[in-house]
């Protein structure tokens, strides 16, 4: 649905000071993947956004989108993808049913009116229909502004920034309407800085900073960077159990930390009733049992320190 090979775009502002924004991305996206798209300010999201959307020109390599490939069917693709960015940019002046029907005719839609209040109706804004957008709530903008990107029922939607300033009430309701698009088989290729909600939300991510720096699910991710740990939080630690535990088969360390013992290994749901067993045996009084998650926002900037490491 969504593929680019060595993508790069190169801003040129002298011939001795170019700009490199986005440099041979290489990307495969499916059909009802909910890709998110993390990187620091300045990073080329956006850049890449506006390739893929056909705003603007690559300087080089290739990219297609539902199909069609980028700088030679650029009018296919704007009409078959729907686009939210950071900044709504409405109409303040005119009702939000304007808006809407302002591009709704633009999509030449058969039924714009229909269009128009069903995605006013499922957004929560119908009865607000007829008040100017620039009164409107921030929250209420974001809503508006999804439902122009949705009118005309693009299969591919890029979202910029989704639920930024949302207050938790609307967030969750932008989020859940996500969620439910993904499960429509719509493809969504999300820009976020929200790194709980990428985690919530997208089946792959991929960290970029100019370039593609990692890329896969953050359940992957994890693993990849700091392995699979296990935390037994013990009454008391006897110190003659660490060794032991070290020799079982598929642990690959272990480290206490008060009263707790910290395990690495490779197969947690394997091993672990054999650990059990082992201290229990032992005489430890076992109090509980849980998995050392990282968070996705300890994989993004454990990442990103490493490859700016790198071009240092």
């Amino acid at each position: 649905m969504i593929e680019t090979k060595a993508l790069t775009k190169i801003f040129e502002i002298k011939k001795a000071d170019d700009i490199p924004a986005v440099v041979d991305l290489d990307l495969s996206i499916a059909q009802g993947e909910v890709f998110g798209f993390l990187g620091p300010n300045g990073a080329g999201k956006t850049t890449t956004v506006r390739m893929l959307t056909s705003l603007i020109g690559p300087t080089s390599g290739q990219a297609w989108v539902n199909g069609f490939e980028v700088g030679k069917e650029n009018q296919e693709i704007r009409s078959s993808v729907g686009v939210l960015t950071e900044h709504p940019g409405l109409y303040e002046r005119l009702s939000a049913i304007k808006n809407l029907s302002i591009f709704a005719d633009l999509y030449e839609l058969e039924k714009p009116e229909k269009q128009v209040e069903k995605y006013l109706q499922m957004l929560g804004l119908w009865s607000r229909r007829d008040d100017p957008a620039g009164s409107f709530s921030k929250g209420m903008r974001q809503k508006l502004a999804i439902a122009r990107a949705l009118l005309h029922e693009p299969q591919v939607l890029f979202l910029d920034e989704p639920t930024s300033g949302l207050d938790p009430e609307a967030a969750r309701l932008v989020r859940s309407f996500i969620e439910e698009l993904g499960d429509q088989g719509r493809t969504i290729f999300m820009c976020t800085h929200n790194l709980n909600e990428a985690d919530r939300l997208c089946e792959r991510i991929g960290i970029f900073n100019s370039h593609l720096i990692a890329i896969d699910t953050p359940a992957n991710l994890r693993q990849e960077i700091y392995g699979r740990k296990v935390v037994f939080h013990l009454r008391f630690v006897d110190p003659t159990w660490i060794n032991l535990l070290k020799d079982i088969e598929g642990v690959l360390d272990v480290q206490r930390v008060d009263q707790k013992l910290v395990l690495a290994m490779d197969d947690p749901e394997r091993l672990n009733p054999q650990i059990i067993r082992t201290l229990v045996e032992r005489g430890a009084d076992l109090q509980f049992v849980g998995e050392l998650r990282h968070s996705l926002e300890d994989i993004y900037l454990q990442t990103i320190e490493e490859d700016e490491g790198e071009a240092q």
